[in-house]
């Protein structure tokens, strides 16, 4: 593996998960709407179950179904799980995501991911899409403190000693830019995930690209 020339502008690229390389936010909307509907609460539409999209469980639960009460949202958590795990082998990567990080490596960039899927959502995510190893480190809204605070990133910068200047963060949510932003890393957002990219640009990402081959175009001109 050669390393990023000193004329790169990044070293590391930090990508969200869901929305973003894996195309899985339909069935995690349907899941959250499934799942509110068994514990009886009033089920969200699929804009709202998708605004969540990224945050860790818990708190993307608890905003999608707010009239679900606090002694239910064990029973919640278990009911979106049982109908995402039922279906998560359906799931890809966006096309030309596994092409864009092949060509990411190769050219020396460390690569992450920063996600609010738990760790055994990621682990089982990587491993349906073959991806065990590709990543340098992953933060996963289990194992620290969800979006939009900056402590996954922190970790992330302090493992791979990275400093957050020469970070970007990928993101297709305002989660993903807010966190870019408490961390002080530059960010790119993409249009093809959960958020529509009206209120993108309060956020001030450096790009908003609308495919992944737009995407991995952007990077190797620009990062």
């Amino acid at each position: 593996m050669t390393t990023p020339s000193t004329a790169c502008r990044f070293d590391l690229i930090a990508f969200d998960w869901d929305g973003t390389l894996s195309d899985s936010t339909a069935l995690i909307a349907n899941c959250i709407q499934q799942a509110v509907a068994d514990v009886g609460g009033t089920v969200p539409s699929t804009e709202a179950a998708s605004h969540v999209i990224g945050l860790g469980l818990m708190q993307a639960l608890a905003y999608a179904a707010p009239d679900v009460p606090p002694e239910k949202h064990a029973l919640l958590a278990d009911r979106y799980r049982h109908h995402y795990f039922a279906q998560q082998h359906s799931l890809s990567l966006f096309p030309g995501a596994l092409e864009m990080l092949h060509s990411l490596r190769e050219r020396g960039y460390l690569l992450a991911v920063a996600t609010g899927k738990s760790r055994r959502g990621l682990d089982e995510a990587l491993k349906n899409v073959a991806l065990q190893g590709m990543f340098h480190t992953t933060r996963t809204a289990d194992q620290t403190r969800g979006k939009p605070h900056p402590q996954m990133l922190h970790e992330i910068f302090e493992e791979l000693a990275v400093t957050p200047a020469r970070t970007l963060m990928v993101g297709d949510t305002t989660h993903d830019l807010e966190l870019a932003r408490n961390a002080a890393c530059p960010s790119v957002a993409v249009t093809y995930g959960a958020h529509p990219p009206d209120a993108f640009a309060a956020w001030g990402p450096l790009c908003v690209v609308h495919s992944v081959p737009q995407l991995h175009d952007w990077i190797l001109d620009n990062g």
